[in-house]
């Protein structure tokens, strides 16, 4: 029984010639697992949910179809949750195990604290990712952002751009990942010796592209005046290329823009775009280490797990030399 679980599963560590056979008998029955009765047998559904706010987000989209691959390649099956960003939809994630759907939850939590995150989980093996929201004795998986966002203005203020501004973070109360970039931009400036000015940090209303352009061109119209741009994500920076593209400016030549994230789409602007692009193949390695190890009752503390990133340099922002990746 061991040996058919373990061909059906795909483990490697099953001789050849033992597969073959497996394999035929399954074929010559028609044989298919029956999940509902593993599930009895060991307290394992072999699923695994990814939580996150809006599959509309490019990125997120992305991100979950490497997931989806990374997840595959382990045994395992995964159920997408969009949480909307609301209070319900992480807790209805987190609490996924109690219902018996799952063994464990990725989640990229917005708006849950790590007290209401921790009531709520229950014996549920949670990892999560981007910015530290961890209750205690969690685990955690995000690149870099501060450290990131600086290294995307040093490559603006290598091109001898001295007047760079920050595109797409809220109005109002910010997100803990636009704290962050911020923070990472202003730490750039700092290092390249040019002054921080808050004129030229634009917030956008809606956190789309178009919500982007609309900010972005009212702010061109009245009157900012800048040679590069850093964009909180890839969407802000879509809708900077368009709103100036309308009013004749074009990038590199007036204004070099960089984006993050580096969505496929990206590459297919014109001009291509330049971005701050994560490892995501190594964030969702690293998650599902992590979500491994405490289904399989790891105790003790949390690990805090950072993976690389890189800035993809395109059009919008070549290297010095005008070339680019």
């Amino acid at each position: 029984m061991k040996t058919v679980s373990n061909v059906v599963r795909g483990y490697r560590h099953v001789s050849d010639a033992m597969r073959t056979r497996v394999q035929g008998s399954i074929d010559a029955l028609g044989y298919r697992p029956n999940v509902s009765g593993r599930s009895l047998a060991t307290g394992r559904t072999n699923m695994l949910a990814f939580a996150f706010p809006d599959l509309r987000r490019p990125y997120f989209a992305e991100l979950a179809h490497v997931f989806s691959q990374v997840c595959a390649e382990r045994g395992y099956q995964l159920l997408l949750e969009e949480t909307a960003g609301a209070p319900g939809g992480e807790l209805s994630a987190v609490r996924g195990r109690e219902a018996g759907v799952v063994d464990g939850v990725v989640i990229h939590p917005q708006v849950l604290t790590p007290a209401e995150i921790d009531s709520a989980r229950g014996d549920t093996a949670v990892v999560f990712l981007g910015e530290d929201v961890r209750p205690p004795g969690g685990d955690l998986v995000a690149i870099d952002n501060v450290r990131a966002a600086a290294e995307a203005v040093a490559h603006l203020a290598a091109l001898g751009r001295r007047r760079i501004g920050f595109l797409g973070h809220e109005v109002g109360e910010q997100s803990r990942t636009s704290t962050f970039r911020l923070e990472g931009y202003r730490d750039g400036l700092s290092a390249a010796g040019l002054p921080f000015d808050p004129t030229l940090c634009v917030p956008r209303e809606v956190g789309d592209a178009q919500g982007a352009e609309l900010a972005f061109g009212r702010a061109l119209d009245g009157g900012l005046s800048i040679d590069g741009l850093l964009c909180r994500d890839d969407l802000a920076a879509v809708g900077a290329l368009r709103a100036m593209r309308l009013r004749g400016l074009e990038a590199p030549r007036d204004v070099a823009v960089v984006g993050w994230d580096a969505i496929g789409l990206a590459a297919s602007l014109v001009p291509s775009l330049t971005s701050v692009a994560p490892d995501t193949v190594a964030l969702a390695e690293a998650a599902l280490d992590r979500l491994q190890e405490r289904i399989a009752g790891r105790p003790g503390d949390g690990q805090a797990v950072t993976v690389g990133h890189r800035i993809l340099v395109g059009e919008s922002a070549p290297y010095p030399d005008g070339s680019v990746d």
